[in-house]
């Protein structure tokens, strides 16, 4: 099963050690891709793990789970990686339609491990008639009632429900 991160590595060769803490992410790309996949999976805890103390709030776990199994994440696509910054988009799908979060995030090392440090959001939205973020190749039409995807016929989609149920799987060993 190819990872959430759109890294065309296997899960299990890409995010997956991370997330259950069997290696650490050489560097701030690998970091942000593996939150990407923490996103996808609701893994809240990761998520707060892997946040630099200061900015680090432990109730954050459970509202992050709550909010990623609130949405369908469509895809991720890395605009730049240089230094401690990478600069993303993260596609996903709400009860309103299909939208975007367009982030630069900055990273330190501390410890000998990549942590989240901050991030700075700009405005952003798919675009009509660019090519859907459902993996279906169709152009993106606007909202969900008018789109001409189907995310749950999706190939991403059947990906993401196996996903979860391997990640809990492997919790429970």
């Amino acid at each position: 099963m190819q990872c959430y991160c759109d890294s065309h590595k296997e899960f299990h060769e890409c995010c997956e050690p991370f997330l259950l803490y069997q290696s650490k992410p050489s560097t701030p790309q690998e970091l942000m891709r593996s939150r990407y996949t923490a996103y996808v999976l609701g893994n809240g805890e990761y998520l707060v793990r892997t946040t630099t103390p200061q900015n680090r709030y432990e109730d954050d776990a459970k509202l992050i789970a709550e909010f990623s199994q609130s949405v369908v994440w469509l895809g991720l696509k890395v605009i730049s990686s240089h230094a401690n910054i990478v600069e993303f988009k993260a596609y996903y799908k709400d009860k309103e339609g299909i939208k975007v979060q367009h982030e630069k995030s900055y990273f330190v090392q501390a410890d000998g491990r990549w942590l989240y440090e901050s991030g700075e959001l700009y405005a952003a939205k798919v675009e009509r008639n660019e090519v859907c973020p459902c993996g279906s190749g169709k152009k993106y039409k606007g909202t969900s009632k008018n789109s001409t995807c189907d995310f749950r016929r999706s190939n991403f989609y059947s990906i993401y429900r196996r996903g979860l149920h391997l990640l809990a799987k492997a919790k429970r060993k």
